[in-house]
């Protein structure tokens, strides 16, 4: 029976590349070890994002950008829902996007972030975590590159200056007997090219199985659950899994209390054309390969279905 691999980024990536491969392949997922992103920076990142989503709400709600979709700043309970769901989920988070120079070519993609003034140190502490999420994640698409027969380096330009975006998430804490189990984020999959995942070591995460069970995703504390997104499945022709995955309220004494994640969403850059690679044909996977597309034009598609634009 084969299981999500849990690999160490502390070695030579040839050693590793097709155990996360045939991860992905089966399961969507995989867990990353020694990542190389400081315990320390995870630490005082998690301090701050409390300590942001404990202000008043009518404080956090001057962070919300009308007609921003959600990119930047403040989204409040009941905004997003998952593709096809009837109820929207229960959480409030904060996205921080690609900083960019005035001048930028890509910079009518990405609007410049907003930073709350009343958590001291806020804006150092994101931006060195998104640098650090950006690493660890380009490590991971080397290690891809190499499993699919690809140059090492072959997603560095995909991926350069790309939408990606960090996001801040608190799930409040739930009351009475139907908390326990209860659905924090409904069944979805992740639009982006692959997602890095902060705070999964709290019981609740779970994938879809090709044999349709639940399946929940366990890291080990500090470790990072890695999944593939829809962009990624769709370059690859379906080889890699972006797989349907929710959060489930925990048993016991942790229904009762908030949960707090960081995924960081890794972006092809926005004028990268999404078109099935030569080494991931149709006669491998059974999938009919998709026409081209932007990276950008594919993210609007899906963000207009899960209500955010």
């Amino acid at each position: 029976m084969p299981t999500i691999a849990s690999v160490s980024l502390d070695q030579p990536l040839e050693s590793i590349a097709d155990e996360l491969g045939h991860s992905f392949a089966e399961f969507g997922f995989a867990v990353i070890r020694d990542h190389g992103i400081p315990q320390e920076l995870i630490d005082r990142a998690e301090e701050m994002s409390k300590a942001f989503f404990a202000l008043p709400d009518e404080t956090k709600l001057q962070y919300k950008i009308p007609g921003g979709g959600g990119a930047r700043g403040y989204t409040p309970f009941g905004t997003e829902k998952a593709k096809d769901a009837k109820v929207h989920d229960l959480k409030e988070f904060w996205h921080v996007g690609r900083s960019l120079p005035e001048g930028h070519p890509l910079a009518e993609f990405m609007a410049p972030n907003v930073w709350p003034h009343e958590v001291e140190g806020f804006e150092q502490t994101f931006e060195a975590l998104y640098a650090a999420f950006e690493k660890a994640g380009l490590r991971v698409l080397e290690a891809i590159a190499i499993h699919l027969g690809l140059d090492r380096n072959y997603f560095e330009d995909t991926v350069k200056d790309g939408n990606s975006v960090m996001r801040l998430l608190r799930y409040p804490p739930l009351e009475g007997k139907e908390a326990e189990g209860a659905i924090r984020a409904a069944a979805h999959g992740d639009i982006n090219t692959i997602t890095l995942l902060l705070g999964a070591e709290e019981a609740g995460l779970e994938l879809l199985t090709k044999q349709g069970e639940w399946l929940a995703v366990n890291p080990p504390p500090g470790a990072l659950a890695v999944n593939i997104g829809d962009m990624l499945d769709r370059l690859t022709n379906g080889k890699l899994r972006s797989t349907t995955h929710r959060v489930v309220n925990p048993r016991g004494e942790a229904a009762y209390r908030a949960r707090y994640s960081m995924p960081f969403f890794l972006h092809f850059r926005p004028d990268f054309m999404i078109e099935p690679l030569a080494s991931c044909p149709e006669s491998v996977t059974g999938n009919v390969p998709q026409p081209p597309i932007s990276s950008h034009e594919f993210l609007l598609q899906r963000l207009r279905e899960i209500n955010l634009a």
